[in-house]
């Protein structure tokens, strides 16, 4: 599970170029079936997802979130990657999707330099293609983070990365794309000085392999997402970025215009204004971990404990 989630963002970030190409033959296409109908309140609302369990999760908090305001809603999950949802929204066949700002960003300009949550979601309001349109970025983050466990973070004094200077030489785990994307290897040697460093390739993208290595000491610093409810489970720390090396990668709802209203941004809007990073662990945990929870489970308990269900 999570090797799909990291496969995934990985593989987007590899041929989003040509995937933008190709979308333009793809207009008319509806790759996830019929179109939603018109409903006495308005467009029904029919939500997607991304094939991996936190999208999904997410997917299922915007639903019931909406269901509650009296919506008429339908669910479309474990669509695949934007080469296949971001067409399902250009025709409406969905229309409205949990995203990430900095990944969608990335996904219509490749080169762009935005970092921080508001440069990605400046950058991003300005890049998101006519018809479309995305709401407030949460809190709620989900990326790639340098990781070590606590017990060296209290040993040797570590808080961010920079850090990382004072246990030099060290070995680093992650997947093998690690050791050429700008915020991998090459970007904490130039943005944060650290050189000796030997990277590890581990192939399951921030999974069981690489938490083990890390906890074994096999390695002591591993890339592991921001969400992975390893991080409270087996006691590891998020290194702070203080220089901003990995851009934002906020969640918030991506749009077909056609339903946006003021109402419906507002029930939205207050969803991810509620949503932690820390929730996201937590609904991982229920729905991967040992109690095996039904998405839609875990996201109307989370909705009720945050008092967004009437």
């Amino acid at each position: 599970m999570f090797t799909a989630n990291r496969r995934a963002r990985i593989a987007t970030a590899v041929i989003a170029a040509g995937a933008l190409v190709a979308l333009a033959g793809c207009a008319t296409s509806n790759p996830t079936g019929t179109s939603p109908t018109d409903s006495a309140t308005g467009p029904k609302i029919v939500v997607g997802s991304f094939a991996f369990p936190e999208s999904e999760i997410l997917g299922n908090i915007y639903a019931l979130a909406l269901k509650n305001a009296g919506y008429s809603v339908d669910t479309k999950f474990n669509l695949g990657p934007r080469q296949t949802t971001i067409p399902a929204l250009k025709d409406g066949s969905i229309n409205l999707m949990p995203e990430y700002n900095g990944n969608l960003l990335f996904f219509y300009d490749t080169k762009n330099t935005a970092r921080t949550t508001s440069e990605v979601d400046a950058a991003l309001a300005t890049k998101v293609p006519k018809g479309f349109r995305v709401l407030t970025s949460s809190p709620a983050e989900d990326k790639d983070a340098y990781v070590v466990t606590q017990e060296l973070a209290k040993k040797e004094g570590l808080v961010s990365i920079g850090d990382l200077t004072k246990i030099e030489p060290f070995s680093l785990g992650s997947n093998p794309q690690f050791g050429e994307l700008a915020y991998g290897i090459p970007g904490l040697k130039s943005v944060y000085k650290i050189k000796d460093v030997t990277f590890v390739p581990i192939e399951d993208f921030g999974g069981p392999d690489t938490v083990k290595a890390l906890v074994d000491n096999a390695v002591q610093v591993a890339d592991i997402y921001t969400t992975s409810p390893d991080l409270v489970a087996k006691k590891l720390l998020v290194l702070k970025d203080p220089e901003n090396l990995i851009a934002a990668q906020n969640v918030l709802p991506l749009l077909n215009s056609k339903i946006y209203s003021a109402k419906l941004a507002k029930v939205l809007d207050r969803v991810s204004a509620a949503l932690s990073t820390t929730d996201l662990i937590a609904l991982r945990d229920r729905v991967e971990g040992s109690e095996k929870a039904q998405a839609a489970t875990a996201a109307k308990d989370w909705l009720t404990k945050k008092g967004l269900l009437k």
